[in-house]
């Protein structure tokens, strides 16, 4: 089956029996519709791959590949063709228009994909054409614990949405429930407390909300800005 070039991952959960008021869309609003009927939920990329235990497992050295606009999850489909290691997070998306529920898996970090492999593997990520820039990883021991807690908490379920990157804050480690061992950093907004979770290099970050009674601080660390 062919795949659009770019996926908006969409799945509409409980479709009329006849698309209301289609006649009188324009002809980008019918691209849309027909678009977004044909990848359902099942049929976006995994988030990770191969899919293995954890992306600790993956061989070689961490890239970050910005892609051209709306290009993450088909180029995470090219990779796995290619057998390259990636990891993909996606946070699920609930919205209505026009009487009818949809799913999107959205990308968390609009825009980039991280991959992990040899210099082979980086010039048939290149070969693709989805790549607007890539983006060496020098501190690879850093970025690869960065991207083991955005995997543990997608693997542990939490509703991961996407946050403004911190400068400064207080470091914390969630001590109960499944985030047990997850470290981040603690904001309070509107009342709630999130543990923040960032990628320094690219200054992007993503936040849970949690029970501020399962967690501590770690001690003698902070966030620091990045670079």
């Amino acid at each position: 089956m062919n795949r659009p070039e770019s996926d908006a991952g969409l799945d509409v959960v409980d479709p009329p029996n006849r698309p209301e008021g289609l006649a009188g869309r324009t002809a980008i609003g019918f691209e849309w519709f027909r678009r977004a009927k044909l990848l359902k939920i099942n049929e976006n990329p995994p988030i990770l791959w191969p899919p293995v235990e954890s992306i600790r497992t993956f061989e070689g050295l961490w890239w970050v590949a910005h892609t051209k606009s709306r290009n993450e999850k088909v180029l995470a489909h090219d990779l796995m063709a290619k057998n390259i290691s990636y990891f993909l997070p996606m946070t699920l998306k609930v919205s209505r228009r026009s009487h009818r529920t949809f799913k999107s898996m959205l990308p968390l970090f609009t825009g980039y994909l991280f991959f992990c492999g040899r210099e082979n593997d980086r010039i048939e990520l290149l070969k693709t054409n989805r790549v607007a820039n890539l983006l060496e990883v020098v501190d690879q021991k850093t970025f690869l614990n960065e991207l083991a807690r955005i995997e543990q908490a997608i693997s542990a379920g939490a509703p991961l949405v996407p946050h403004k990157y911190i400068e400064k804050g207080q470091w914390c480690r969630v001590i109960a429930g499944p985030l047990l061992g997850l470290e981040g950093i603690v904001v309070q907004n509107r009342g709630n407390t999130r543990l923040v979770l960032q990628i320094d290099m690219l200054g992007q970050a993503a936040s849970v909300e949690i029970d501020v009674d399962m967690i501590e601080p770690v001690e003698g660390r902070r966030a620091q800005p990045s670079i």
